[in-house]
């Protein structure tokens, strides 16, 4: 039986949250519901998400902030919903970790595509029952492409990387010295399905030198090429 993914929807809108629920369950999804940041909390405590469908305007917790807040334990994909359509907004989001930024009021049949795609790239891949553990190094880190992780070779730690950015970054370590275009990178991380600005790939750029380069504001590892992309240095 095919597995049913939990999406949990944090809105303080109780007709979004009636309509969303019941499109989700039509679409096979298993939604679950919170109208505050703390319900929201309460239901990760005790449950085991797949996505999260976030308001950024909570009476009780800005939805950016929340969203800083998962990421610090948590790589699970996350789609912020906002009244405002202007760029600020939008990479603020992603620059505190969002996956996807989507704007209301949204079509519930481009929200499900979206939710489809990211779950594509964040679930593990299952073959014959077992897991795909191929690995790519460099150079402190080992990234397992069937466990979707990127870890210290001599700290053990986890980087922590959302699914976007372990996406671009695999898509940079398969491709070394060969520089790659925005337009390229989306291809690799969303397919063409996936309808989103180049800023975004710049912010996510960013956010993944913070967590991989070894020294901080130094391109050691993800080199830009002004006016064109990026190129992963081989090591």
């Amino acid at each position: 039986m095919k597995k049913r993914e939990k999406i949990l929807i944090v809105d303080d809108d109780p007709q979004i949250i009636s309509f969303l629920s019941r499109y989700l369950e039509k679409q096979e999804f298993v939604p679950v519901c919170a109208t505050t940041g703390q319900e929201m909390r309460d239901v990760l405590a005790r449950e085991k998400i797949d996505l999260c469908v976030l308001d950024v305007g909570l009476p009780d917790a800005d939805g950016f902030e929340l969203t800083r807040e998962i990421r610090k334990t948590s790589s699970m994909p996350i789609i912020v919903l906002s009244v405002r359509n202007d760029s600020f907004d939008r990479i603020y989001g992603l620059e505190f970790g969002a996956d996807d930024y989507v704007t209301k009021p949204f079509e519930p049949r481009e929200l499900v595509a979206r939710i489809r795609t990211i779950l594509r790239r964040s679930v593990v891949e299952q073959s014959s029952g077992h897991q795909t553990r191929d690995t790519l190094e460099f150079g402190d880190w080992i990234m397992d492409i069937g466990a979707r992780t990127l870890k210290n070779k001599k700290q053990g730690t986890d980087a922590g990387l959302t699914s976007m950015e372990f996406d671009l970054l695999k898509a940079l370590l398969e491709h070394p010295k060969t520089v790659l275009s925005r337009d390229q990178l989306l291809d690799y991380v969303r397919g063409r399905d996936f309808i989103v600005g180049d800023r975004a790939i710049d912010v996510h750029i960013m956010r993944l030198r913070k967590k991989i380069e070894p020294v901080k504001g130094e391109q050691h590892h993800i080199k830009t090429v002004h006016g064109i992309g990026y190129y992963f240095i081989d090591d």
